[in-house]
């Protein structure tokens, strides 16, 4: 993994269980070493409600993974056209999941949300899936 962005929907720090209301997006610039050396805000502009507008945003700024809470399969097709893995049922403060994903502790959950009003509000800590 070599210098690598990893964006997180987010809410005050914490990741968003719903993708496509989330108020915004923690960006995480990535070393060689998988240490988070910078951290960015980015709040998407009023669109789509699925923010399947934010692949070619994403793309163009070198995200290559996002980890999320609920997310449907339509915007994980679009993400994974413009290059971007995703990683889905992941809950707790952003910054410690991505580190456990950095220390490969985080695994995909294989769980789309199919419904706008579910998903997303465990009580995992900063963890998606464990391997």
């Amino acid at each position: 993994m070599t210098n690598i962005k990893i964006a997180v929907p987010t809410k005050e720090k914490m990741v968003d269980g719903h993708f496509g209301h989330c108020e915004n997006f923690t960006i995480y610039s990535v070393d060689d070493k998988r240490n988070i050396i910078n951290e960015e805000l980015y709040e998407p502009a009023a669109g789509c409600g699925c923010k399947s507008n934010l692949a070619g945003i994403f793309q163009q700024q070198g995200v290559k993974i996002l980890l999320a809470g609920g997310i449907g399969q339509g915007a994980i097709n679009i993400l994974n056209q413009h290059g971007i893995e995703v990683y889905r049922g992941c809950s707790g403060d952003a910054r410690k999941l991505t580190e456990e994903f950095l220390k490969g502790n985080v695994s995909d959950s294989g769980e789309n949300c199919s419904h706008p009003h579910h998903r997303g509000h465990g009580d995992h800590d900063g963890e998606c899936h464990h391997n």
